[in-house]
Order: C-alpha cells, then structure tokens, then sequence
C-alpha cells in the first residue's frame, strides 16, 4: 500500500530557502536640534537577513520620491551593496514606494514584494535593528545637525558590524576580526566617549 506524503510549504520554510536572495527595507525617524529649532529626518537602510549586514542610503528632512529613488540609486551601485540584480526587497505600503521607484528597482532587476499592512512581525529584522540603534545609541544622544547625526550613526554601524554580538549568528559579529591571543590582557575599545563598548584580547 502505498503512502502519500504532504510537506507543509510555509512562508517561513520559503524564506529559510531563499534568504540569501532577501533584503529588507525600513525606515525610522530622529529627532534633531538644529538652528531653526528641532526637526525630524527620515533614514532609509536596507538589512540582508542571511547575514544581518545593514546598510544605511541616506538621511533627509524631506522623504519624497526623488530621495527614495536617489536611496536605491545608491544601495543597488557597486558590486559590494546589499541590492544586487535578482534579489527580493520586502518593504512596507508606505506611498513614498511610487511607480517611479519601483520601476527604478526593477530595471535593476530587483523584485519588490510588500508586507500586510500593520504587519510588523512580518519585517521583523528591521525591526530589531531600529529598536538596537535607538535604545543603544539614537536615545542616548542629542543629536545638534546633519552632520552630528550621520557621525554618530556611522559610529555604531562600525560598531554593530565588527564589534556587537548578534544572537541570531550564534552570538558571533558580522565581520570577525582577526583571532587575537587567548592568554592575552582584556582590552576595550571605545566609541562614542563610551556609550559603546567592545572587549578584546590583545594580540
């Protein structure tokens, strides 16, 4: 006698397949002093599941389309950036994704598939990385101008890429450094006067 058996195919047994070929899309907001008073900018960055590499495209007091398209110009340049041809962004329904922008996105031959709509589980990676630059670093700061806060953000991403454990990669860092010696003295390097810190092996 012969037995059918039927596999479950999930959502999340797809993304397990595929994750090397997703990139995620998300947006947070910063409060900011500036000359005229406090003001908000928007930042867009792309996370790449597989390996929780981010990439930030930019900064602006005003998201409009053009600065959209101009974030994806900059994300899908070079053969090293996170939105290469035949990868999948998954981003959310917010209307600054306009036909423009995703027509830009397909010539580069990068799919959009967009989650449900007050769905946040469903982008749950940006998610985390929000809530970690915000409680970690964003919260800690006031932040005086652009520049402060492009400094203070490339400051953690140096931070969150070689220097911060990540649970999810088996409490390993995105990009190791070299294996320095075991009977080595505890060190700790700095950033931020501080507010991060990493401990080391000299070498």
């Amino acid at each position: 006698m012969l037995q059918a058996v039927a596999t479950l195919v999930t959502p999340d047994t797809i993304l397990r397949w595929h994750r090397e070929l997703i990139a995620r899309k998300w947006t947070y907001a910063t409060e900011v002093w500036t000359v005229r008073g406090l003001v908000t900018y928007y930042t867009v960055f792309v996370i790449e599941p597989e390996s929780r590499r981010v990439q930030v495209a930019g900064s602006t007091r005003h998201p409009d389309e053009a600065f959209v398209v101009q974030a994806m110009r900059h994300l899908t340049a070079g053969v090293e950036h996170l939105l290469r041809p035949g990868r999948v962004l998954i981003c959310d329904r917010d209307p600054k994704w306009s036909r423009a922008v995703v027509a830009f996105l397909e010539r580069e031959g990068v799919r959009i598939m967009r989650t449900p709509v007050r769905a946040p589980n469903c982008n749950a990676y940006a998610e985390r990385f929000v809530r970690s630059i915000k409680e970690e670093c964003l919260n800690r700061v006031i932040l005086l101008g652009e520049r402060h806060v492009q400094r203070t953000m490339a400051e953690f991403m140096a931070h969150d890429h070689a220097e911060r454990n990540h649970q999810g990669l088996g409490n390993e860092l995105i990009q190791p450094l070299k294996r320095t010696n075991a009977a080595g003295s505890v060190r700790r390097r700095q950033r931020m006067g501080g507010m991060l810190n990493y401990y080391y092996r000299a070498a």
